[in-house]
């Protein structure tokens, strides 16, 4: 699949089981969610960090992709602050419709910004080639563990570029 449409189909994705996280009002299954969405959200950001940004670093694309790696570094931190809170917790609902109001601004500013330029750059086997490359990353990090733990210990500052 090719890499651009893989990142925005996870964009939607997440969205989706982001908007069900609020919906969940049962503190058993609201856990569950929430970690299931944030093992998902790790994953996407440690393929996009890990093997996206840097195939498309370019002159043209490293003022996006600093700006992208400092939202993902906002991301983790609110992911480690609800990873260790209790969805019943007073500020839980509030951290969290943060984490989803962030990550929805940031999958507009790859799909609006970063993608039409890649989409150039590349040429359509390569981006083919890029988002088998970024599943295979994806599925070995579910099988590691859990992708959001990974996240959560990476909060003192951007990843490099």
């Amino acid at each position: 699949m090719d890499a651009i449409e893989l990142l925005t189909r996870q964009h939607r994705e997440i969205e989706e089981r982001m908007k069900r996280v609020l919906q969940d009002q049962a503190p058993r299954t609201l856990q569950k969610s929430f970690r299931e969405v944030a093992d998902h959200l790790g994953a996407h950001i440690a393929s996009e960090e890990q093997v996206f940004y840097p195939a498309v670093k370019a002159q043209r694309t490293e003022d996006i992709l600093l700006e992208s790696l400092e939202e993902h570094l906002s991301l983790k931190r609110l992911l480690s602050d609800l990873m260790q809170m209790q969805p019943g917790d007073a500020a839980f609902e509030a951290k969290f419709k943060v984490l989803k109001e962030q990550t929805e601004h940031h999958h507009e500013e790859e799909e609006e910004h970063l993608f039409p330029k890649v989409h150039k750059l590349l040429d359509d086997d390569r981006r083919a080639a890029l988002g088998r490359e970024m599943m295979a990353f994806q599925v070995e990090m579910h099988a590691e563990g859990e992708p959001a733990e990974e996240m959560a210990g990476q909060t003192d500052k951007a990843a490099r570029l």
